[in-house]
């Protein structure tokens, strides 16, 4: 079986000290549809990290299950998540 890892999200968290635990936790659920993740955020000159921060996530589990994360992960609060479809 071929697998169709032509999605890709992108997800901002607004503050990721709110809702990391919650994010991670649908990362989690959906571990399975998720090939690559990188996640990234700034920090300022004194070395502190910034309170937003973006995921990439490289999806390999088809349309449905795909737009079934966008929509999970859309729902918490300051989490704005976007999924495009590369094929």
């Amino acid at each position: 079986m071929k697998m169709d890892c032509t999605y890709i999200m992108a997800v901002r968290l607004e503050n990721r000290n709110e809702s990391a635990v919650t994010v991670q936790k649908i990362l989690t659920e959906y571990g399975c549809c998720i090939r690559t993740r990188l996640g990234l955020h700034d920090y300022d000159e004194a070395g502190v990290c910034s309170p937003a921060g973006i995921l990439i996530l490289q999806l390999c589990c088809g349309g449905e299950k795909s737009q079934e994360l966008e929509k999970a992960l859309g729902a918490v609060d300051g989490v704005k998540a976007k999924l495009v479809d590369l094929a």
